[in-house]
């Protein structure tokens, strides 16, 4: 759920911001945290990376995309925030001592057991291998190759589903609407990623950017020629030429996927026709 915030100011007027009613616990477990480095500003004073700098100071979760810690039960203790995602996270308990993050599916609960097996049932935050996974079951946090953890359908609200098998594959609709082949070996976590609402959220003013470690952007048509290939002309102009980035690439139509990406012949449908 999100709220609403009442048109007291200007910046309050279209401002909404989660309600946070799925969070347990405020602070996060101290030993699954480092410090984040800023990475953004200027280097020998020319600026390395653009649009970026300032914004609230971060910790680092270390979240559990591989899932393997094998065969063993964990507890979910809490459900917390986490600020550089868009998913909230799960903190594990595991009978043996040891805690881990994972991504909050829809529908975990406190105090709800999970595990990581090839024998685990299908069942929320349980993560198994795709092959064992029967037609349609909605999935996130999925490996393109065996061990190599989780890399697709990992942002809030979001989910895959197991659209079929086919010998040591199995074909799985991402998000996208691609449809792709992915070995059966691979784990997946059962469930759609959670804190779904995450998309109905309006910044409302540029302050609010700026805690996010967003600055401004200056548009290339409102530059002079040599800060970009849009800048000069008398007065307001165009863009003068087909649309392209500071540094000359075409910005707008040109497809610039590599067609002859190892991966691509994993590919059954494409997002666009």
């Amino acid at each position: 759920m999100f709220k609403i915030s009442k048109p007291t100011t200007p910046g309050q007027r279209f401002k909404s911001t989660l309600s946070f009613d799925e969070i347990t616990k405020t602070k996060p477990e101290k030993s699954l945290i480092a410090r984040l480095n800023k990475t953004a500003g200027r280097s020998l004073g020319i600026v390395t990376v653009r649009g970026k700098g300032g914004g609230a100071k971060r910790n680092l979760r270390f979240i559990d995309f591989k899932r393997d810690k094998r065969d063993v039960v964990a507890k979910v203790a809490a459900i917390e925030y986490d600020p550089n995602r868009s998913a909230n996270i799960a903190l594990l308990h595991y009978v043996d001592g040891e805690k881990r993050y994972i991504l909050s599916p829809v529908g975990l609960a406190v105090g709800q057991e999970v595990i990581a097996s090839e024998k685990a049932p299908i069942k929320t935050g349980d993560a198994l291998p795709l092959g064992k996974m029967p037609v349609g079951t909605v999935i996130h946090n999925i490996e393109l190759t065996p061990g190599s953890g989780g890399q697709i359908v990992r942002s809030a609200g979001v989910g895959a589903i197991v659209a079929a098998r086919e010998g040591e594959y199995v074909h799985v609709k991402l998000p996208s609407k691609e449809i792709r082949k992915i070995s059966a070996a691979s784990f997946a976590t059962v469930g759609q990623v959670g804190n779904v609402d995450w998309k109905n959220i309006k910044i409302g003013k540029a302050g609010r950017s700026r805690h996010m470690g967003k600055r401004p952007k200056v548009r290339g048509v409102a530059m002079d020629p040599r800060s970009h290939p849009h800048g000069g002309g008398e007065g307001r102009s165009g863009t003068g030429m087909h649309p392209k980035t500071r540094t000359g690439k075409p910005a707008m139509g040109k497809k610039t996927r590599n067609p002859n990406k190892p991966s691509s012949r994993f590919i059954l449908e494409r997002r666009k026709k």
